[in-house]
């Protein structure tokens, strides 16, 4: 078992080693990426705190405890405040670095964010318990990173810097290299190479590595997921070629798209000059606990995270595997997987081979699931996918397809500058908005990242109403033509032995004594104009029509102003007010749905006479949101 004295030592005193030192350090991902990873990012601060003084004990280099996902998952589903588990965790591990992912100029959302936003954030993350910084950007744009770093470096953090590994004709290992040297001058103190989906071979980790140590003096950290079953044989050659540390996941929550177990690696490595010194025993332990709490989030399960060497195809990431299942399972549509699975690798290359990590992972994966859901590519896209293709992510690695490009932005040309020098400084407004609704400076920077969701976590917290989802999943029987109550809208029904998933997203207006309902029947959108949806759902529909579905509540959209959504979905912000002048076009609200906001256009030239929504209104596909008349 590791010295606790000295692990203490360790977090304190970080210094580059010795390069005569073999020892082999480990990153545990158990708090952050392997639940990500396998249950969609939903493991309860209780959980984590119940095995933390264990884990505290073991002597790992750090635990990523923090970042990624796991922040709007707190605040989004646990109904938790993502900054007071890191003070808990911080006051239960004193003695272990605590590891954070940060995206960058996205920090741990899924834009782009000014940078007095990207310094404050830094800042109070380090304040509250983040000894190092794992900063990437999605694009490997270093532009991107500059500012996350040195706000890092001023807090005294330690900076791992990070560069995205992926395959595709236009990277290399030289050129992985190249950006390795940026991230050195940049101040870094580790070099990660951050391999999130799991395309690593052994024979190329052994190469990159080498290539990389012969130009890099600094520790190479190895991040990868066991997706197609090759990390583990990837890091005992990276270990080979001189990486220093590489990231593992305690066995009940390893392997598959999380990292290789942590008891594997330390055997593995045991009686070789590599040898990571690690208590088997103690993390045989810790397994255990975990084993018995990974029982309770059985519900967030998914099939799609075993190993599946399928994987080196499609390139797909660990935590945007179980996440994507879990938003294709909302939209009843989980039958739709394979068939995301082959779009994904084609919207990635329309996008110039973006690597697949947060947040293009996000754009790309729900950009995917529209196109197959809609039956047409490209047919709804999303206000990120417009921002991407308008460069406001940053420079793409290869070139982009010009036709997807003009689906999106038309003939807008893209920006050549940093995408965060384009933006006004955003922490006093946020302030101001958020006045006498914030209790502390970290509720501000959580509205900054989340407005909407941070706004309904600060009002059930203030009313004593912070329910998380439960965690035992309702079993409903099923019997032909009935109506199981999964949901006010989402029903199973059983017609002639066919099983049909059924999901009511709106209903319009009434033409002609016909309503359209938009309906999701086995994940495809559909308009269907019908008296009632008793014509297609029997049996109790008609009092759910009228009590449950959220119905149309303003004028049809008919006059060639009237500015309504393409999908159903939330008002998360209004760009334009009544006396705004605004061209064809131009956006003058988003609308959230699948966790991604779209755009919504005004389709002529004119001024804003009226507005008929606010922030946090269900709206449908053919109502008024707004009214545009010409001048």
């Amino acid at each position: 078992m590791a010295d606790k004295t000295a692990t203490a030592a360790s977090r304190a005193d970080f210094k580059i080693r010795p390069r005569t030192d073999k020892r082999t350090w480990i990153t545990d991902t158990i708090l952050r990426d392997s639940h990500q990873s396998l249950l969609a990012t939903r493991m309860r601060t209780a959980d984590m705190l119940e095995v933390a003084s264990m884990l505290d004990k073991v002597g790992y280099w750090s635990l990523e405890a923090w970042g990624g996902a796991t922040f709007d998952s707190c605040l989004r589903f646990l109904k938790e405040d993502p900054w007071e588990r890191l003070k808990l965790l911080r006051k239960a591990i004193p003695n272990t670095r605590l590891q954070m992912l940060l995206r960058g100029q996205n920090l741990v959302g899924y834009r782009h964010y000014s940078d007095d936003v990207v310094k404050k954030f830094v800042e109070r993350a380090a304040r509250n318990g983040v000894d190092v910084f794992r900063i990437f950007d999605a694009l490997n744009d270093m532009r991107n990173i500059e500012v996350a770093v040195r706000a890092a470096k001023e807090s005294k953090g330690i900076v791992e810097a990070t560069l995205c590994y992926t395959t595709s004709p236009v990277h290399t290992h030289e050129g992985f290299v190249e950006l390795a040297l940026k991230l050195v001058k940049m101040g870094a103190d580790t070099i990660c190479i951050k391999d999130m989906a799991g395309l690593l071979t052994p024979v190329a980790a052994f190469d990159l590595v080498t290539k990389m140590r012969a130009r890099v003096g600094l520790p190479i950290h190895i991040h990868s997921h066991d997706s197609s079953g090759l990390a583990s044989m990837s890091y005992l050659k990276a270990i080979e070629a001189g990486a220093d540390i590489v990231d593992t996941a305690i066995s009940s929550l390893a392997s598959g798209t999380s990292q290789p177990p942590t008891e594997s690696i330390v055997a593995a490595l045991n009686g070789s000059p590599y040898s990571t010194g690690l208590d088997l025993g103690l993390l045989a332990e810790i397994a255990d606990r975990f084993r018995d709490i990974r029982r309770k989030y059985k519900k967030f399960e998914s099939e799609y995270t075993a190993i599946n060497p399928k994987t080196l195809v499609v390139q797909i990431p660990g935590g945007m595997i179980s996440n994507l299942a879990n938003q294709l399972r909302e939209q009843n549509a989980l039958d739709k997987m394979d068939e995301v699975f082959e779009e994904i690798p084609r919207v990635r290359k329309d996008m110039g081979y973006p690597p697949l990590v947060t947040p293009t992972s996000q754009v790309v994966g729900t950009q995917a699931t529209l196109n197959v859901l809609m039956g047409e590519r490209y047919k709804v896209i999303t206000s990120e996918t417009r921002n991407y293709f308008k460069g406001l992510y940053g420079n793409p690695p290869g070139p982009i397809d010009e036709t997807a490009r003009k689906l999106a932005i038309g003939d807008e040309k893209s920006i050549a500058c940093r995408p965060a020098d384009l933006l006004e400084p955003e922490l006093d407004k946020v302030i101001r908005d958020i006045d006498g609704k914030a209790k502390s400076i970290e509720d501000v920077l959580s509205y900054a990242l989340f407005p909407m969701v941070a706004l309904e976590f600060f009002e059930q917290r203030d009313n004593g109403k912070l329910e998380p989802e439960p965690l035992e999943e309702e079993t409903q029987p099923e019997a032909e033509h009935a109506v199981p109550h999964l949901a006010p809208s989402e029903f199973n029904v059983t017609v002639h032995g066919e099983n049909y998933k059924i999901k009511v997203a709106g209903a319009g207006h009434r033409v002609e004594g016909k309503r359209p309902f938009f309906i999701s029947i086995d994940g495809k959108l559909e308009e269907v104009m019908i008296e009632s949806l008793t014509e297609v759902i029997p049996t109790t529909a008609g009092e759910i029509e009228r009590s449950s579905i959220t119905q149309s509540i303003r004028p049809k959209a008919r006059k060639e102003g009237d500015v309504t959504t393409p999908i159903p979905g939330k008002v998360t912000s209004i760009k334009v007010g009544v006396g705004s002048k605004v061209s064809e076009g131009d956006t003058v609200l988003t609308v959230e749905a699948m966790k991604m906001e779209n755009e919504v256009h005004t389709p002529i030239t004119g001024v804003v006479k009226k507005v008929l929504v606010k922030l946090g209104d269900s709206v449908n596909p053919d109502e008024t949101l707004m009214e545009v008349e010409k001048e």
